[in-house]
């Protein structure tokens, strides 16, 4: 067996891909395929660390005259680096220096940064990773104008905890905050405090309270159950709170109060 043939054995033995080996040895994987290919064969040090890594003597590496020898029970099987499991795609073409794609998982710290960003951490104008932060932005954590996450922070954020400017999530804060806890301007929720407007089963605001359980300190506390049995449509429910907040925005009342209604 040439020495060629018996390098792609032990490597394919190992559970190594040429990128693998390169990397263990130092070398490019160029090197490593024109060794397998017999364009080329590595010198002495090469060699003898080849046959060090893979517990064989330098004359079966070179003329494959002995198999290789069973690795002794408390001996650890070679493994690949801790790192190499990964994927990186750069595109060509790029936009104000920055790759009009660029991809970048796998174990460890990887960081995309493109136009479109996808990576364990990534920044970009749409970014996509553990932590992203960009124009859109989705991930476990997220930062932007427009994110999705677990975390989101944003001017409008969607996500396990939102804030933003509207925050939709379990837990919101925001000027306008929808969600199960609410708190904001203005709040729904199962529970909603609101500096101006509150609607929820719980409702708390200075200003308008609406909810089943509303504090009578409020300026307008409203019964969602006596304000929908007495048949007032949602324009006439709007107008009711309308003159209590007089720099509120007409569809801010309307959205709050539709959201009370589908609850």
């Amino acid at each position: 067996m040439e020495f060629r043939e018996q390098l792609y054995q032990l490597r394919r033995r190992a559970g190594l891909s040429q990128e693998e080996l390169a990397h263990i040895m130092d070398v490019s994987r160029q090197a490593v395929q024109k060794w397998e290919s017999g364009a080329s064969k590595p010198d002495m040090d090469n060699l003898t660390a080849l046959a060090d890594y893979f517990g064989v003597s330098l004359d079966s590496l070179l003329r494959g005259t002995e198999g290789p020898p069973a690795p002794p029970q408390t001996a650890p099987a070679p493994t690949p680096c801790p790192y190499c499991w990964s994927y990186e795609y750069k595109s060509r073409r790029t936009l104000f220096g920055l790759p009009l794609v660029h991809i970048n998982v796998g174990r460890g710290l990887r960081w995309a940064r493109g136009i479109v960003a996808v990576g364990n951490v990534s920044t970009g104008l749409i970014a996509l990773g553990g932590f992203s932060a960009g124009l859109i932005s989705a991930g476990g954590i997220s930062a932007g104008v427009l994110t999705l996450g677990g975390i989101a922070l944003g001017a409008a954020a969607l996500g396990g905890i939102a804030v933003g400017i509207a925050a939709f999530g379990a837990l919101s804060v925001g000027v306008l905050s929808i969600g199960v806890c609410a708190v904001g301007r203005y709040a729904a929720g199962v529970s909603a405090l609101g500096s101006s407007m509150a609607v929820g089963v719980a409702a708390a605001s200075p200003v308008a309270a609406v909810g089943i359980d509303t504090p009578e300190t409020a300026a307008l506390a409203l019964s969602l159950e006596e304000l929908w049995n007495q048949g007032t449509t949602l324009s006439q429910a709007a107008e009711r709170i309308a003159p209590y907040l007089p720099g509120a925005p007409g569809w801010v009342i309307r959205f709050l109060l539709r959201f009370a209604h589908l609850a």
